[in-house]
């Protein structure tokens, strides 16, 4: 399910159970940004079970709960963090306060899965990493344009298998439309959304640590601009940077709030992935002038030019591989240096950014 502004992105896929029903139980806090119903959707469909919902808007919490009826409406976010039958929160806060519920939910013991970005400071990221040492619980992030769309999750098994080699360069595009009636007012406060690179530049950066198998990465160059937006001149409309992995390869990506009125979908996000045999471009959300259905990959090696359209064939298996992380304390769906790392590059990005004028 796609809107006009990618705001309540929530893919719906094919329910995977793996866990029972009673097995896992999890909360929604903070309902800032409609990613939080792709998040839990997505552990819905893994087996999770959704028990109860807190923010201080009420309204937000009864247009919840009508879409997610299994959850009860909690009186205060204290009553969701001292059910000890509750093992995983997830949350879409204002980005500013990801991070400080995070140390709340990590401080009454359970796991943290936030919708990215999932800090607006450095000093931020050194005290989630300093929580999750101290606590041993997990600071899980919802990149969602990897996470779940499953063009990009069949690249990674692509590159896996080695059908195109060694990835040497990543490009990626994610437009967005602004729609800025519809925007919440932290949206264009710099403070509480963090900068453009820092916000929708963490799926770009952690796709490229993902693609790649990069540790560690140096940004080489970053600028961000307000082009088309001087309405809102703490917004920025537009920023591009380019990276280095610690293994040699190339990273550029380009993010922007310039889609135009005239696309069918919220955003044409696209990735290019170069290996030293051959090469996937996705097409994650539509195939402009010739199919409005999204998750098309493209992939050319050795053994010719192949066309894959994947929608509802790939499923996504983050969200179960999550669960069964959350209950045996292993890595599989992400390490946790990971998440923190495609954080840290894009703090780093947006700190050094050079402003267009």
């Amino acid at each position: 399910m796609q809107t006009s502004d990618g705001m309540n992105y929530a893919p719906q896929g094919k329910p995977n159970p793996v866990v029972k029903s009673g097995e896992f139980a999890f909360a929604a806090i903070a309902l800032d940004h409609g990613h939080i119903n792709g998040m839990c959707n997505g552990l819905i469909e893994a087996g999770a079970d959704l028990v109860a919902v807190y923010d201080r808007d009420p309204a937000k919490v009864e247009a919840f709960v009508k879409r997610f009826p299994q959850a009860r409406a909690a009186a205060s976010e204290a009553e969701i963090l001292n059910d000890p039958s509750i093992k995983l929160v997830a949350a879409a806060a204002v980005p500013s306060e990801r991070c400080a519920l995070g140390l709340r939910v990590m401080d009454a013991g359970k796991d943290y899965f936030t919708d990215k970005t999932p800090f607006t400071t450095l000093e931020q990221l050194e005290s989630a990493r300093a929580k999750v040492k101290e606590t041993g619980k997990k600071y899980m992030v919802y990149y969602s344009e990897r996470l779940h769309v499953e063009s990009a999750i069949f690249a990674g098994q692509l590159i896996e298998q080695g059908a195109i080699g060694r990835v040497v360069q990543v490009m990626g595009w994610g437009p967005h439309r602004l729609n800025a009636p519809t925007r919440p007012e932290w949206f264009f406060q710099h403070e509480k959304y963090g900068g453009i690179l820092c916000d929708i530049g963490s799926h770009q950066i952690e796709q490229f640590l993902y693609y790649t198998g990069a540790k560690d990465a140096t940004v080489v160059s970053s600028r961000i601009a307000n082009y088309n937006n001087k309405d809102y001149p703490e917004l920025e409309d537009f920023g591009d940077a380019t990276l280095t992995g610690d293994n040699g390869a190339t990273f550029y990506f380009r993010v922007d709030w310039l889609t135009p009125d005239g696309l069918s979908t919220w955003g044409d996000g696209r990735t290019i992935i170069l290996g030293t045999e051959g090469y996937i471009e996705l097409r994650k959300y539509v195939d402009i002038a010739r199919d409005k259905a999204g998750d098309h990959l493209y992939l050319v090696n050795k053994d010719g030019e192949q066309h894959f359209e994947l929608r509802g064939k790939v499923g996504f298996p983050f969200f179960g591989q999550l669960i069964l992380d959350c209950i045996n304390r292993t890595e599989k769906a992400m390490t946790q240096e990971h998440a923190f790392k495609a954080a840290e590059l894009c703090l780093k990005a947006q700190n050094q950014a050079v402003r267009v004028q």
